[in-house]
């Protein structure tokens, strides 16, 4: 027995020791453990706010303050670079410039700049200007439901930029989604127990012909422009593409497309959607909004689209109380401009894109909407100085500029027809001083774009290299 004790107790023994020298390891950090003679850490700093989470407000709200000590061009030399510009036998006979610091508005050279000239898509500039002015950068467009009864009526608001499936809020093209109108019609029809409806389209908002009667019959079939509706899916669109095919009745093919998107949400809908008038009073069932009006005129200007700045003029002579017309639009445009004190004596739009023939306008006219919108006084007009392309980066710019010193250095609106070639924007000289600029020849020759834009980019990237203080 005293022999097995002693065998426990050496046991024992070892079991204590080992134990021991574990926890000595342990406590040195030499075997894995819960002990340790570390010192213990401090506690871990809160998660840090990432600085993208905290609102920074509005960095560009106005556009920033030009450099007055940057020195302002001799006359001299820029009337040079306008009389180079003119004798251009690329350009033709009919070409009226101006050139002006934009800081000061001291016209530094000119050739006919009060003498009107067909100003192509320079127009837009009209548009963009009376739009931003009359109803704000930050209007939306309704696209609406109303019910009565088991009739549903679609009722367009001005957006023919409608995505057929669900919207993007961070698109303008597209912001606002006939999937997502139908899910709310859904969930509201489902409410009421009904899973069955008729549906009708209303988009009397707009009045006279779509298409105007200025407009060569070419350029809408080549998909120059849509019909011009109260209500359309990706500006009319039969497929991708810059220029595609468009519907002919873009407010039926939404309705359509609509009555897709309410199928697979579980409403069906009887018959076939039918142009009709909303009832008065009927309750909304569903409604999703477009872009705000200032990336609107954004896109417009940029891809210097037709359809949509047609809309957009419709939606000024509204405000004006003027027929949402293709004359209603075109006289509310250039009414809304006057009241903001831009000279308009002379002028005439028989659109308000400038796709139609019988507009002109002068280069004077032109400067003057340029000033007054690159002005930071005039903070509600700045997407119209952001908007323009910008030269050998975007939109109607984007392939020209590529190789020029005045690449990124120039933001302008374009303007091309048949004989007619235009540019109309803002270029940063060598100084680091704007210059406003417009460019207006009217009977280019035979031939087409490539000579006419050849001779005014060699033109606004001398202005763009001009140390002509």
């Amino acid at each position: 027995m005293a022999t097995a004790g002693r065998v426990v107790g050496t046991a024992v023994l070892v079991v204590v020791l080992a134990g021991a020298a574990y926890g000595t390891a342990d406590a040195y950090d030499v075997a894995p453990g819960l002990v340790t003679l570390e010192p213990s850490p401090a506690p871990a700093a809160p998660f840090p706010t990432a600085p993208g989470a905290v609102d920074p407000g509005d960095p560009a709200a106005v556009l920033g303050p030009l450099d007055d000590q940057a020195p302002v061009p001799g006359a001299t030399s820029v009337q040079g670079l306008v009389d180079g510009l003119v004798a251009d036998p690329r350009l033709g006979p009919s070409v009226g410039v101006v050139v002006a610091d934009q800081l000061t508005g001291e016209v530094l050279a000119s050739h006919l700049p009060d003498q009107g000239r067909t100003p192509a898509s320079t127009a837009k500039l009209v548009t963009a200007v009376a739009a931003l002015d009359a109803l704000g950068p930050d209007v939306t467009l309704p696209t609406t439901v109303v019910q009565s009864g088991e009739q549903l009526v679609l009722v367009g608001g001005g957006d023919m930029m409608l995505a057929a499936g669900a919207g993007d809020p961070d698109a303008t093209v597209g912001h606002a989604g006939l999937a997502d109108l139908a899910a709310q019609v859904a969930r509201e029809l489902t409410l009421q127990g009904r899973t069955s409806v008729r549906l009708g389209f209303d988009d009397s908002l707009f009045s006279g012909p779509t298409l105007s009667p200025t407009w060569n019959p070419a350029d809408v079939a080549a998909g120059f422009v849509a019909p011009v509706t109260a209500l359309g899916v990706d500006i009319a669109k039969m497929r991708e593409g810059e220029y595609p095919p468009r519907y002919p009745d873009p407010s039926l093919h939404a309705a359509r497309t609509f009555v897709q998107r309410l199928a697979e949400v579980g409403i069906t809908v009887t018959g076939t959607p039918a142009r009709m008038s909303a009832p008065d009073g009927a309750p909304v069932v569903g409604e999703v909004r477009s872009a705000p009006l200032g990336d609107v005129v954004h896109y417009f200007l940029d891809t210097s689209d037709n359809t949509i700045t047609e809309v957009v003029s419709r939606l000024v002579a509204i405000d004006a109380g003027l027929p949402a017309s293709f004359d209603g639009g075109a006289q509310a445009v250039l009414h809304a401009v006057a009241a903001g004190g831009v000279d308009t004596t002379g002028a005439h739009l028989s659109d308000a894109s400038g796709l139609g023939s019988g507009s002109v306008l002068s280069p004077d006219l032109l400067l003057a909407l340029l000033r007054r919108s690159t002005d930071p006084a005039h903070p509600g007009l700045r997407e119209v100085a952001t908007g323009m392309p910008i030269a050998g980066l975007t939109g109607t710019l984007s392939d020209r500029y590529t190789s020029s010193p005045a690449r990124g250095l120039a933001r302008a609106k374009t303007g091309s027809l048949p004989g007619v070639t235009a540019l109309a924007g803002t270029v940063l000289d060598a100084d680091r001083r704007q210059l406003v600029f417009v460019v207006l020849a009217d009977q280019t020759p035979a031939g087409g774009q490539w000579g006419p834009r050849a001779t005014i980019d060699g033109f606004v990237t001398s202005l763009s290299g001009c140390g002509c203080a």
